[in-house]
């Protein structure tokens, strides 16, 4: 245990996430040892730190910048004795030789309470330790770029990490003002785990033809409220990093389906588009800014009447009604009329021949959103095409934009966000992570609206199982499985959230 408050670290390392661990924790009030291989890094990393310092105090954000700058300490050699640091964080490139190397290098002239810490986004913590005599000295500690602004710090017990460690660095990250969780030593901690229910999803609808990368970031932002959507997250990260994560979480779960990835990123990756940093990626950039493709304009179309059937159908009648289209509100559609579908699960096309709708008229229509911000509509290949411009042409009235996508087991954004909840629930379902904690990195670290299992509980457990169960159903693909903690809780009317009674709780 630290026999005080921690006073002073070491930071070897002085990349981008270097400086930001050095500039977060000098702030605080830590005195900071900077290292680096390359010693004249060292002074770069100082001036650069001491300008940040210099910037926040200008916009009243930190008090006395001399005093933070004072407390950053340069290091001639990363090895030198490091006796009198509470811990060292290790901020060097992602290799795991690389990373033993250096650990085993600093065993040897630190103190006996001192504590090692790596800040790798993707090796095992007890991978990296087995080059220590003594393994239990070293945790993770994953800070995010940039580390100033990212607030989320996972903490990562390895296999012999001591059980009062992880305890302590939560404690120090409060400290420093961030926001620490829990987190397993397994492939994607909790990040980068939960983070593969979008975009493996995203990649299955574009194989299967249903929707365009720019329409699927379009429902992504508009309907689900994401800041991003998956292509172009993807491209803003490069997929020459964003497809080995896909395919090393994958691995790492023994071919989990829920984590399944997509040939189409392997494919994009070799063939050099990469994304912003090539000029080309699921979208072609200019200058570095991104060529969204125009949204089509609404057909013209002569007036149809609309009829709509469904659970979710008052809440898109008064949206109709609204914009001074004819609802009909009879048993059934008139010979001319447009239906429209609002439905969570199944396709348009099976509801259509399951209640004997006049397919060729029919078209779906994505509740999920409350139609607020964006109408999606499920075009199967039975659409008369008139009947089909004439949907539009209606939809387009209400003053929201219109997305038509191909009709599929699911619309977009609910296969979006049950895969987002399922591959959360299969992480609290596994106990590699509290459900707040799973809720907070989420939040945090993907910047998502909320957590997907507070997310999943808004919509509803029984909703999200429905429809991934359509899902498996239709397709036979067990990626849509619907989790056991998922399906216990739509059972027994429990919040995704709820741990629930578990059998040691009988023994309290």
């Amino acid at each position: 245990m630290w026999a005080r408050e921690v006073a002073a670290i070491r930071v070897i390392g002085t990349g981008v996430m270097g400086r930001g661990i050095a500039q977060l924790a000098a702030a605080s009030g830590i005195t900071v040892e900077l290292a680096d291989a390359r010693p004249e890094a060292v002074g770069d990393a100082v001036s650069h730190i001491g300008a940040m310092f210099d910037k926040l105090a200008a916009k009243g954000r930190l008090d006395d910048p001399a005093a933070a700058r004072s407390r950053l300490r340069p290091l001639d050699d990363p090895f030198a004795p490091a006796t009198g640091c509470d811990l060292v964080v290790e901020a060097v490139r992602e290799d795991l030789e690389t990373k033993r190397e250096l650990f085993a290098a600093l065993e040897k002239v630190v103190g006996d309470q001192t504590v090692l810490a790596t800040n790798t986004s993707s090796l095992s913590v007890t991978a990296i330790g087995t080059s220590l005599n003594d393994p239990s000295r070293l945790a993770g500690l994953h800070f995010f770029n940039p580390v100033p602004l990212m607030r989320l710090v996972e903490v990562i017990a390895g296999a012999r990490t001591a059980p009062w460690i992880p305890d302590a660095l939560t404690d120090l990250v409060r400290r420093m003002g961030h926001e620490p969780v829990r987190a397993p030593d397994t492939p994607g901690f909790l990040v980068n785990h939960a983070g593969r229910g979008l975009p493996t999803e995203a990649l299955q609808i574009l194989s299967e033809g249903v929707a365009e990368p720019a329409d699927i970031d379009r429902i992504a932002r508009d309907v689900l409220g994401l800041r991003m959507g998956p292509f172009e997250l993807m491209d803003l990260t490069g997929l020459d990093v964003s497809h080995p994560v896909l395919e090393t979480v994958w691995s790492g779960f023994y071919g989990e389906p829920r984590l399944r990835p997509s040939p189409i990123t392997r494919t994009r990756m070799e063939a050099g588009l990469l994304g912003r940093k090539t000029g080309e990626g699921f979208y072609a950039y200019a200058d570095g800014a991104k060529q969204e493709p125009p949204e089509p304009a609404p057909p013209a179309a002569d007036a149809r009447p609309v009829w709509v059937p469904g659970a979710e159908a008052a809440a898109l009648t008064a949206l109709l009604d609204a914009s001074g289209a004819t609802v009909e509100t009879g048993d059934a559609p008139s010979a001319d009329a447009v239906v429209l579908v609002a439905e969570y699960g199944g396709s348009t096309l099976g509801f259509a021949r399951r209640e004997g709708l006049p397919v060729e008229r029919t078209l779906g229509v994505d509740p999920l959103d409350g139609f607020a911000r964006r109408l999606v509509v499920s075009v199967h290949p039975g659409v008369e095409p008139d009947a089909g411009r004439a949907a539009l042409a209606v939809l387009a009235a209400t003053g929201r934009p219109v997305t038509a996508v191909r009709d599929a087991p699911a619309p977009v954004a609910q296969r979006l966000l049950a895969s987002i909840v399922n591959v959360a629930c299969g992480i609290a379902g596994q106990r590699l992570g509290r459900p707040e904690d799973v809720d907070t990195a989420v939040r945090l670290g993907l910047g998502y609206p909320r957590g997907p299992l507070e997310w999943g509980t808004e919509v509803g457990p029984d909703v999200l199982r429905g429809v991934l169960a359509r899902l498996h159903e239709t397709t036979g693909d067990p990626r849509y499985r619907p989790n056991a903690w998922l399906v216990e809780r739509a059972d027994l009317g429990l919040p995704l959230t709820a741990p629930g009674t578990a059998p040691a709780d009988l023994y309290r």
